[in-house]
């Protein structure tokens, strides 16, 4: 292997590689760097390294000290303003939860096809449950992005969608036929699970992003208010309290302000004013037990599926009961690691 991924580079030392290797990593895991950033920091660290003839380490330093020096210096307030606690922005978290969601229909058909055979029977209840969870799924996806990014009255709106599709998928399902309709190949459910990934990885993320980033009304100074509580709630992870006397201050302060200054001229984005209000070692815990309740959340529901379909011995074959459990041992497994790790993580110091 002779070159990094993206910027596609020819080391001429294999440490200098791993170097190179590391910085990429560090700067799109860690410090989420925006497109391009890692592979034009690397081309621009390849042609130094180059033109001294010492090794990576030696011009630059350490890849951990060399990443974080570049997201310090070249990773602006306004992408780390717009992005959530995996460093996605809206659209990039909605394309890519619709294409898992692909996936993993293009995975679940090739394991029934490897079980059960070529072809899938296809009934009116089944049809009907089947569509109330994809429906469910993607509607769940876009209200945790909403939630994220300040826009409530569209998170309880698709909210509001995944529990009209449970229900009326529940419904449909009591009441529609089990016998069959026709059969289709699972090759075919397969394609159509590929054509959806396709599709979800072909919207247009910057327009997705627009929707979700517009500013309030310029002068509404109540709208920009109101979406700085919600960002300081829902992107930042801040209690309720806290955010309500940020919200409080800010609304102190333009009490204050000269007669014609509004919120955005005062404070300047509102997303970049919630995040300097957020950042700190206490953001990084407040997410981090966020992202360990949705972890225990999704464990427990999966471990109570496992153990209703068990003791009604309806699981089906041991092959899908078997995949159950591996679910949610890796379920369990994830959530036992979120917890360590927030255990370990230094506490900020009281205010």
């Amino acid at each position: 292997m002779s070159g990094t991924r993206g910027a596609s580079l020819t080391w001429s030392r294999e440490e200098d590689e791993d170097w190179a290797a590391t910085v990429e990593v560090r700067l799109v895991l860690r410090h989420d760097a925006p497109d391009g950033l890692a592979d034009e920091v690397l081309a621009e660290a390849h042609e130094m390294v180059a033109e001294a003839g010492r090794p990576a380490l030696e011009v630059l330093g350490t890849p951990e000290e060399y990443a974080r020096t570049v997201a310090a210096e070249r990773i602006g307030e306004a992408h780390r303003a717009r992005v959530d606690a995996n460093g996605l922005t809206p659209g990039e978290r909605i394309v890519a939860a619709q294409v898992s969601l692909g996936l993993v229909g293009l995975v679940l058909c090739v394991l029934d096809w490897v079980q059960d055979g070529l072809w899938a029977e296809v009934t009116p209840s089944g049809a009907a449950v089947f569509a109330a969870i994809v429906l469910a799924l993607a509607c769940a996806s876009v209200a945790v992005v909403a939630g994220a990014a300040g826009r409530w009255r569209g998170m309880w709106g698709f909210a509001g969608g995944v529990a009209a599709a449970l229900v009326g998928g529940g419904a449909l399902a009591v009441f529609l036929s089990e016998e069959r309709l026709f059969r289709v190949p699972v090759p075919v459910l397969a394609v159509g699970c590929v054509a959806v990934a396709a599709a979800a990885a072909a919207l247009p993320k910057a327009r997705i992003d627009r929707w979700f980033a517009a500013p309030p009304p310029a002068g509404d100074d109540e709208a920009w208010l109101a979406r700085l509580g919600r960002l300081l709630r829902g992107r930042h992870a801040m209690p309720a309290a806290q955010a309500r006397g940020h919200v409080r201050e800010a609304r102190q302060h333009l009490a204050a302000a000269p007669e014609g200054e509004s919120a955005e001229d005062a404070f300047g984005d509102v997303e970049v004013y919630a995040l300097r209000l957020a950042e700190g070692p206490a953001r990084k815990g407040r997410l981090a037990r966020r992202k360990l309740y949705g972890s225990g959340a999704a464990a427990l529901f999966f471990t109570v599926l496992l153990v209703d379909d068990l003791i009604a011995g309806d699981g089906g074959s041991p092959f899908w009961t078997a995949l159950h459990v591996a679910v949610v041992a890796f379920l369990l497994w994830a959530f036992w690691t979120e917890w360590r790790e927030l255990r370990s993580a230094p506490r900020p110091p009281a205010d």
